[in-house]
């Protein structure tokens, strides 16, 4: 996109082509305006219009232009702390609702995929957090415990185990989680919005919006060729914030990943690494994560950005992190780059937030854009369809507050992970 390939590298090569749709032109007006086409855009328009809703979606770039175009492509369940975190940080009530909602996540994604029929490369295998060292299992045992505890069909495998699903001896350890998988995040969500559209909501792609304004009964939202006249705002941008509403950037701190992928190995090789197609992330501080598009490419990823002198250091530490993995893949070039940016809030816990009279935004995923993007986009629904009420949410309403340091935390990871893997491999 924007004839960058290290925007959505493979993502965009290897997805279906996206819906027609075309700019904002005119006057328009509907009962929901939503800000953002990525997963929780596309979900919330879909649910309202299966809903009866009158819905438009304005997305400034094209369908899946941030974060959900760019993901790793993990369907995972819950979050990246710990289970018994939440009733901590949000309360009884609200923990253990978000748990129940997010550990179901992604049986909602598979679900929407197979209703609708969506062509995104879908793998329900489960995924494997690997342990890296003692620290890393004591970690993973911890929390088998604790989603065991909630009935979670997740299970702690020893390093023998982990070694014939990985095809690696370099983990202690994995946590296999029976709930999640893999998809090919693109295509995932430009199905998302083709049910949208199917379902009667209306896309516009190329239309940021560039003002809002309440005009007491409805909110005005304007793009550079024309204006749409809403009861109710739904801004679904997240770590993509929209210029309007600033806040939500100031709110979280930016932590750059990238993907890589290789060409599509051989059948020998490719049955040696990962034969249940299962997707994988590690336990380190500066993570690596690893799965299989369909066509046999393995694509690899970490935190860094492919700026700046980093995409030549990422690029070289991959080479050498994946042959330490898998000797097999010793001297391996990468076909496609990419990277894009996530989303971090001071509890990597997600927030809802009211931004004005009848603007309500979840945001702050943290990494785990997929399972919560498609549940709170239907939450939002819901919502908005009166179907729950605000008690009901996964979340409470909280006040948006700035993140200390934001500019020099995210400064500090990028160069960061950069330095760490122009040391080597980290394994």
């Amino acid at each position: 996109m924007r004839d960058d390939p290290r925007s959505h590298g493979l993502w965009e090569a290897s997805a279906p082509p996206a819906p027609a749709t075309t700019a904002l032109a005119g006057e328009l007006a509907v009962d929901v305006v939503v800000v953002g086409g990525g997963f929780t855009g596309c979900s919330a328009a879909l649910h309202l219009a299966e809903g009866g809703a009158d819905v438009a979606v304005l997305e400034a770039e094209e369908i899946g232009f941030g974060g959900s175009g760019r993901n790793v492509g993990l369907v995972n369940a819950g979050m990246w702390v710990m289970p018994d975190d939440l009733p901590g940080a949000l309360g009884e009530v609200h923990g253990e609702r978000l748990l129940r909602l997010l550990g179901e996540g992604p049986r909602a994604v598979f679900d929407l995929i197979e209703r609708h029929g969506i062509a995104c490369e879908a793998e329900r295998q489960g995924t494997l957090h690997c342990a890296v060292g003692a620290k890393g299992l004591a970690e993973l045992k911890e929390r088998e415990r604790q989603w065991r505890m909630r009935g979670a069909p997740v299970r702690l495998l020893d390093a023998a185990e982990t070694a014939a699903k990985v095809g690696t001896t370099a983990y202690a350890g994995a946590l296999l989680d029976e709930r999640a998988g893999t998809i090919q995040p693109l295509a995932y969500v430009r199905g998302l919005a083709r049910a949208a559209i199917g379902a009667g909501a209306r896309l516009f792609t190329a239309s940021p919006v560039v003002s809002a304004t309440d005009e007491g009964g409805a909110w005005v939202l304007c793009t550079p060729n024309g204006s749409l006249r809403a009861r109710r705002v739904i801004v679904a941008t997240d770590a993509y914030a929209s210029s309007v509403w600033p806040e939500i950037r100031r709110e979280q701190v930016h932590l750059p990943y990238f993907n890589m992928a290789t060409p599509p190995l051989s059948d020998n090789v490719s049955r040696s690494i990962l034969p249940e197609r299962q997707g994988v992330w590690d336990t380190k501080d500066i993570l690596s994560s690893f799965r299989f598009d369909r066509a046999g490419r393995l694509v690899f990823g970490s935190v860094g950005a492919l700026r700046r002198g980093g995409q030549a250091v990422h690029r070289d530490w991959g080479r050498r992190a994946l042959a330490k993995l898998f000797p097999q893949l010793e001297g391996v070039n990468f076909e496609y780059q990419w990277y894009g940016q996530i989303g971090m809030t001071e509890n990597s816990l997600p927030r809802f937030h009211r931004l004005g009279r009848d603007v309500i935004a979840f945001c702050g995923y943290n990494g785990r854009g997929i399972a919560p993007g498609t549940v709170f986009g239907r939450c939002l629904a819901d919502l908005l369809l009166g179907r729950i009420g605000e008690d009901a949410l996964p979340l409470p309403v909280t006040a948006v507050e700035a993140a200390p340091r934001r500019v020099l935390r995210e400064a500090y990871y990028e160069a960061g992970a950069q330095a760490a893997h122009l040391a080597g491999a980290r394994f």
